[in-house]
């Protein structure tokens, strides 16, 4: 064999900061296979790359089946490897729809792909793939076909189990997950009975000509058992919610109380007296303030639990940690983060205990700028715990709270007045603010629902909302400035196509929105400020807010458009949030006197890391949302026939969504319930209508509907159209909107290609 002199690897030096034995790097691996133009086999790259060492070798496999795995790399059946972006392809993520087709969502900035059934045959919602593109359809997206599946996204499936004879099948809870699955046995002793709610675990998934199949593996029981709402969010988007027997017998061994070797080298801020405001039923108590007068100015404490101090990176408790992302909140039910030793006990602020801390002691101007901040490592002992409740009635004047509280009514005093100087300076950078309309379900004594209350917010609220904002602000600038790999809360600027459909909107109401091609913050929220003295402002305020993208964790300080702030960061939760213990970490070891190059995670590990915890949050909110809908659902199922009042929170093609009063849940009126007559569906201004009597349905629309039908199952709730305030006077004539995507009368009408929209 010719001796072969090996490529220069430009990133040599990192991978001998991380390896004792480095091989070559991913960037190398793809510049070399790009030059030849042709995948490869193993054993070609090794001999490309020079290596002859059994152990090189080997680390070379790992590596080019790790690059599979994250998409850069593709094994043919002739076992080559090729880059994917070299060889026309694109991976991504599947995106389901329950109608049978699908959506692949490029990993880059290519346009979605549409995957027909045909091709969702084989893949299911969640599930990361490489797809060619095939072509582009009539109106004009492309179309994709699967070409690889690089990670399955389900592994368990939750579903009702039936059975007939001697076939039984499961049919998912989750709709997008295609259709039923063939129980081919059980792993489990008893037989499940026919409409149970069961799991079963994948054996072989689909393919092109057979159904996915497996076994079952665990029964939840009856349908409408109380809780089974929660198992089944559980298991559907597989919260992990037991513990691992190593996180428990690390969680045993921790002590109750603080120790002497705890505390030493930490600042003792025992004699101030901070307190906890959080909601009547928390149980963990994260965050402590204190405020006094400094000047003209300030001088605030937020104190938060140093979990970092007992969570140490790689242990048991630390990796459960990041496998959960986050605290999962149901009514009546948390999936804790953390171990409830710790969340619970020795990382919870309790009054009258000494706590471990990391404090964040601010300098704040009389017109709420933070002059100055500072991070320490301490010790506190907080005076008192409160709730929003309490200390909203103290302010207002309450006698007996304020006689309860004496001793800390001045502390209480402060925390408003700087409250109101923090809320002047974010007013004053543009910060933007919507209402938001939240709901609480209260149980009766039986754990059926009592009723569905609105959540209201108090002055209490918005004082630790400032503080923490305040805090936050601050360890993001104190991480940006010294280059430490850390994750960032990153909100990103409306797309310009959105900012274009939403102008269009208010135009409609003779509303603007500032700021050319890129509006401010300020821009927003001066428009913000305009819809709040509007009688429509419920209407106008969702397509603002739907105009923003969702916030999201990065390793890249991006800053954050809605709180105009140009460095933002998550410091205040770590009891329930992992990228906050992760800011935790990087602060401490820069407290330590330690420099970027030796910290534990690289900025490489950081971005991943943003990754999965955006990806945990976004888990965590969705399976909240389902069980309170399912709850809702529950709610009005003894309510069908009543006739109820509403307004109409979203538009379709299809109909109009309609959230019911004192339920606080939406309700969807098709639209053959409307009253008789083709009606066109007009997305930029959200509404409908009416071909020959000009009639409109829009946004924000007050309705009367009748409860028709409510299904558990797929958490939906038919309404039937029964009138509105004025339906008897002549409507206004409603402009006609330009080419219709469609005009319905008895079921929506598809596109020309017979395709469903996405």
């Amino acid at each position: 064999m010719t001796s072969r002199r090996p490529p220069k690897d430009p990133y040599r030096e990192r991978e001998a900061a991380r390896y004792e034995q480095p091989i070559a790097s991913r960037e190398l691996i793809l510049e070399l296979l790009a030059k030849a133009g042709r995948p490869l086999p193993a054993e070609h790259i090794a001999e490309r790359l020079a290596l002859r060492a059994d152990w090189a070798r080997e680390a070379l496999a790992r590596r080019l089946s790790a690059m599979v795995r994250d998409g850069q790399l593709l094994l043919d059946r002739r076992g080559r490897y090729g880059p994917v972006q070299e060889m026309a392809l694109l991976r991504g993520r599947v995106s389901a729809h329950r109608d049978g087709y699908g959506f692949l969502i490029p990993d880059g900035d290519h346009p979605d792909l549409y995957l027909s059934p045909r091709e969702m045959r084989v893949v299911m919602d969640g599930d990361r793939v490489v797809a060619a593109v095939s072509g582009v359809d009539a109106r004009g997206r492309y179309e994709g076909s699967i070409v690889e599946v690089l990670e399955r996204r389900h592994r368990r499936v939750v579903g009702r189990y039936r059975r007939d004879g001697g076939f039984a099948w499961l049919v998912p809870d989750d709709r997008r997950l295609g259709s039923e699955i063939v129980v081919t046995g059980s792993a489990i002793h008893g037989e499940a009975r026919d409409g149970q709610i069961a799991v079963v675990e994948i054996t072989h998934y689909a393919d092109r000509q057979q159904p996915a199949r497996g076994l079952l593996v665990e029964v939840l029981g009856e349908h409408l058992a109380p809780g089974m709402e929660i198992d089944i969010a559980l298991r559907k988007h597989d919260l992990p919610w037991q513990w691992p027997a190593e996180v428990e017998d690390e969680a045993a061994a921790y002590k109750t109380r603080v120790t002497a070797a705890d505390k030493r080298g930490r600042e003792d801020f025992t004699h101030l007296p901070l307190i906890t405001i959080d909601g009547e039923d928390a149980r963990d108590f994260d965050d402590a303030v204190y405020a006094e007068p400094a000047g003209r100015g300030w001088r605030l404490l937020v104190a938060i639990a140093d979990v970092g101090h007992y969570v140490r990176p790689a242990s048991a408790i630390d990796t459960e940690a990041h496998r959960r992302g986050t605290s999962v909140y149901f009514p009546q039910r948390v999936i804790p983060m953390l171990p409830e030793a710790l969340s619970n006990e020795l990382c919870s602020l309790k009054p009258e205990v000494e706590r471990l801390a990391l404090v964040c002691e601010m300098s704040i101007g009389p017109r709420g700028a933070i002059k100055d901040y500072r991070f320490v490592r301490g010790v506190i002992r907080s005076h008192a715990r409160t709730t929003y409740t309490q200390i909203a009635a103290v302010l207002a004047g309450d006698a007996a709270l304020r006689a309860r509280y004496e001793a800390l009514l001045p502390h209480i005093d402060t925390l408003q007045r700087l409250y109101r100087a923090l809320d002047g300076e974010r007013r004053r950078r543009g910060a933007v603010e919507f209402e938001s309309a939240e709901a609480r379900i209260i149980y009766g004594e039986d754990r059926k629902i009592d009723r569905i209350e609105p959540v209201t917010r108090t002055v209490a609220h918005c004082i630790i909302e400032e503080c923490m904002i305040a805090a936050n602000r601050c360890a993001a600038e104190f991480l940006n400035a010294r280059g430490l790999p850390a994750l960032y809360r990153v909100h990103d600027r409306p797309a310009a196509e959105k900012v274009t459909a939403l102008r269009s909107f208010l135009a409609e109401f003779g509303l603007q929105l500032g700021g050319g091609d890129e509006p401010s913050p300020a821009d927003y929220r001066a428009l913000m400020e305009v819809i709040a003295e509007r009688p429509d402002r419920d209407l106008l305020q969702t397509p603002v807010l739907r105009s923003f993208k969702q916030a999201v964790y990065d390793a890249e300080c991006r800053g954050h458009f809605g709180l105009a702030l140009d460095a933002y960061a998550h410091f205040t939760s770590p009891i329930r949030r992992y990228p906050d213990l992760l800011v935790h970490r990087a602060i401490a070891h820069a407290l330590r006197g330690r420099k970027a190059k030796s910290y534990h995670y690289t900025g490489e590990q950081m971005t991943a890391l943003g990754e999965h915890c955006s990806l945990t949050e976004r888990r965590a909110d969705e399976a909240t949302r389902e069980v309170v809908a399912w709850l809702k659902c529950e709610f009005l199922q003894d309510r069908v026939g009543e006739v109820m009042s509403g307004q109409v929170s979203g538009v379709a093609a299809f109909g109009l969504f309609v959230t019911l009063d004192g339920a606080y849940t939406e309700g969807l009126v098709h639209i053959t319930a409307l009253p008789e007559d083709y009606y066109h569906f007009d997305p930029v201004h959200h509404r409908l209508v009416g071909e020959r009597r000009r009639r409109t349905f829009r946004l924000g629309d007050r309705l009367t509907v009748r409860v028709m039908r409510v299904d558990l199952d797929e958490r939906k709730i038919d309404l039937d159209y029964v009138g509105r305030d004025g339906e008897g006077t002549p409507m206004s004539a409603a402009p006609a909107p330009g080419k219709s995507p469609g005009k319905t009368r008895g079921k929506a009408k598809k596109a020309a290609n017979g395709k469903p929209r996405r």
